[in-house]
């Protein structure tokens, strides 16, 4: 989840990218932590350690195209699990009414629909 969560930070962020140090505070991470998730996600080719060009104390973690399409897949498949879990357990008309209430939280409304259900 750490790797879905770091790459969908990435993907939010401007110009695709995050301080180091700040991406560890979002996951709730130690520096050490993210130093270890974001290593993997570099070997795979998601993510890339940029340096700062005026202070070369501060590294960036940057998505990177195939960050960006890897989580573009996986993100059809995370919202088709999520609305099979809720369909299970909502009827249509209560899903409905929880869509309303949670689209008042910042950030949520006019997102993409884009994945279709399971």
């Amino acid at each position: 989840m750490n790797g879905y969560e770091a790459l969908y930070l990435l993907s939010r962020a401007e110009g695709g990218r995050l301080k180091r140090i700040d991406l560890a505070r979002r996951l709730a991470l130690t520096p050490s932590g993210v130093t270890r998730l974001l290593e993997g996600l570099e070997e795979a080719g998601l993510v890339e350690r940029t340096a700062c060009p005026s202070d070369r104390r501060v590294a960036y973690a940057e998505l990177t195209e195939d960050g960006a399409a890897k989580l573009e897949a996986a993100s059809c498949g995370h919202v088709g699990s999520i609305r099979e879990l809720f369909e299970e357990r909502f009827a249509g008309g209560e899903i409905d009414e929880l869509a309303d209430l949670l689209a008042r939280f910042p950030g949520v409304a006019g997102t993409d629909d884009s994945c279709p259900a399971v």
